[in-house]
């Protein structure tokens, strides 16, 4: 045996060994197929999230729905590939995607900045193209979404269900009166006005804003300057939580109005709340405002889903299609489109005799939010991903 033809079985072997460890190291980044596990307590549900988890409570409350029905949770973090990378997944690994459709990113994007205008077309093709096919399972956040999602552009070809936002357990009402003012006497926002507010001699109000555009912050000022230069308005005292980019322009906006003796009678400050407080203000306040304007029409505020929660009756804007599916005008709150029709609605529960109304209004917005997420995701989720048996629901 030549000592050439040793050289060569051992570079041989060497090499095959080599290809071996390389092919299992390049195994590691192929995804594999899925297999259920043998205790369905071990399976894992991803949650992808396209947008900020932060800011969508919709989303950390799937998360908490699945974990308290005792599955390990993945959530991965946004990103605009999201779909393709899912889809792809999906395919080779054999696993069932459920897409939660609570608004569409084109027409948040073209909201945006003027430079980001291009871009709107592409990602509008993008997104429906790819949701067209990517969801096993299909969820609206409206009965508007889900009609709109059977047919062009979007025409999914899997099932859609529609799974409304529901309140979290954190938002309760507050219906004692010695409750309340325990509270606004511990809140530093209101604690040197508390009894006034709970005697009614100052009404206060609250609105949550992301401070964009797609929120127009102005419209609640013009209101407050209409209603404050109305006849004997009640005083009012304006709490607005949230944080985004043009809160800056709004405070010298109000600083202006206030120095020109705009607003009397009317004090508006800003607050970042801790979520049990920020439950406890809008349980305490006598009435919610919600400026949101749908961008894609078919989606609703998270954030009158929590007022009702907390029991509270609602203003809110009205000029779009899902807008009824929330908000029962006369029942659980009121709608506008202009800041006259805010201002006329200020003026009109706001006063002594529209204390019957806001009652009504009040008694409206505690039966809505008696359904709680959990009870929902229950119905339609987890009956859907086989969480929940059907007895269950």
């Amino acid at each position: 045996m030549s000592a050439a033809f040793v050289v060569s079985v051992i570079a041989g072997g060497v090499c095959c060994i080599f290809l071996v460890w390389l092919l299992r190291g390049l195994a590691n980044f192929i995804p594999t197929r899925y297999h259920p596990a043998e205790n369905p307590e071990d399976d894992h549900i991803q949650i992808l999230v396209v947008g900020d988890v932060g800011r969508s409570p919709r989303m950390q409350y799937h998360a908490l729905s699945v974990a308290k029905h005792g599955r390990n949770v993945d959530i991965n973090p946004p990103s605009i590939p999201t779909f393709h990378v899912a889809l792809l997944v999906s395919l080779i690994r054999g696993s069932k995607l459920v897409v939660d459709w609570h608004n569409y990113g084109y027409t948040i994007l073209a909201q945006n900045k003027w430079y980001y205008k291009p871009l709107v077309p592409v990602y509008r093709w993008y997104e429906t193209g790819f949701g067209r096919y990517l969801g096993n399972i299909n969820l609206a956040v409206t009965d508007a979404m889900a009609r709109q999602l059977k047919v062009k552009p979007f025409s999914v070809k899997h099932p859609v269900f529609t799974l409304h936002d529901r309140p979290a357990q954190v938002f309760q009402p507050i219906l004692s009166t010695t409750e309340r003012l325990a509270f606004l006497s511990r809140l530093a926002e209101t604690k040197a006005i508390a009894k006034d507010i709970v005697d009614g001699a100052v009404r206060l109000i609250v609105s949550s804003t992301s401070w964009t555009p797609d929120e127009d912050f102005g419209l609640l000022l013009d209101a407050l300057v209409s209603y404050a230069n109305s006849s004997e308005p009640s005083p009012i005292l304006a709490i607005i939580t949230g944080k985004g980019p043009q809160k800056e322009h709004y405070l010298e906006r109000i600083k202006a109005l206030q120095e020109e003796g705009k607003l009397p009678g009317i004090r508006i400050i800003t607050a970042w709340l801790s979520t049990r407080d920020y439950a406890s203000l809008l349980a305490s306040a006598d009435l919610g405002i919600s400026l949101h304007k749908s961008s894609s029409g078919v989606d609703l505020p998270m954030k009158v889903v929590d007022m009702f929660g907390a029991g509270l009756p609602v203003a809110a804007y009205s000029a779009f299609e899902s807008f009824s599916e929330l908000v029962k005008e006369g029942y659980n709150g009121c709608g506008f489109e202009t800041a006259s029709e805010l201002a006329d609605i200020l003026s009109r529960l706001l006063g002594l005799s529209g204390q019957e109304e806001l009652a009504r209004l009040k008694k409206g917005a505690v039966s809505e939010g008696a359904l709680r997420w959990d009870q929902e995701w229950d119905r339609v989720v987890g009956r859907v991903i086989g969480l929940v048996g059907d007895e269950s629901t």
